[in-house]
């Protein structure tokens, strides 16, 4: 499984069998200046429905397209999406949020959207075991550093993908990744868009790890 960021809370995960999944796909402006996307995907996923998540139209091909919470197969793959919200306030603020946890290659990958407050006992038993996990961690619309990471602890993933901060391409007034990586052990730069994942090859401890933007 290779998983690609190509900028904001939209990677691109790619199966051993080719499958492509492309997660919360941004319009271009507003203060997201990642390049416009032009890859093509088998099914999308959208956790809530804002302009920086939600441009489906930009994928190329014909995706099938999961934006609502419960159980759902698409590609041979089983989605399970989890109703959460936007904000603290039980959506009063920003509305709803939708975590999608799927399994790919046999890797459990949980994308958490926009979440913006902690996870409650129900959400945690609803992911269960989660092996990469893909948080926002640049406070203001999301959980801040301090959640994220709470939130890591609280679910164990092996790996941890942060997204939705602020970088050269995203003027949004949240914070940069470096809040969330101070003090966390076994933090990895990679110079590259992308990793690949094998399940036997999974860290025995948990590793954060800091992609670059694809666009």
């Amino acid at each position: 499984m290779k998983v690609k960021w190509l900028g904001h809370a939209c990677f691109l995960i790619t199966s051993e069998g080719g499958l492509r999944i492309i997660t919360d796909p941004y319009a271009v402006g507003g203060g997201i200046e990642y390049g416009r996307i032009a890859e093509a995907a088998d099914i999308v996923t959208v956790s809530h429905k804002h302009g920086d998540h939600d441009n489906v139209s930009s994928v190329k091909g014909k995706p099938e397209v999961m934006d609502s919470a419960g159980a759902r197969k698409a590609g041979g793959v089983d989605f399970r999406g989890i109703a959460s919200y936007h904000d603290e306030a039980r959506g009063g603020q920003r509305g709803a949020n939708i975590i999608y946890c799927f399994t790919l290659d046999g890797i459990r990958v949980c994308h958490l959207g926009d979440l913006g407050h902690r996870l409650d006992a129900g959400q945690l038993a609803d992911i269960g075991q989660v092996d990469v996990l893909l948080v926002p961690v640049g406070g203001n619309y999301t959980i801040d550093a301090k959640v994220a990471s709470e939130v890591c602890e609280s679910l164990k993933p092996k790996v941890v993908i942060p997204m939705h901060y602020k970088t050269d391409k995203c003027t949004y007034p949240i914070a940069g990744v470096d809040g969330f990586l101070k003090g966390r052990p076994n933090v990895r730069h990679l110079d590259s868009t992308e990793i690949e994942l094998k399940k036997d090859e999974l860290p025995a401890f948990a590793e954060t790890v800091v992609l670059r933007h694809a666009l």
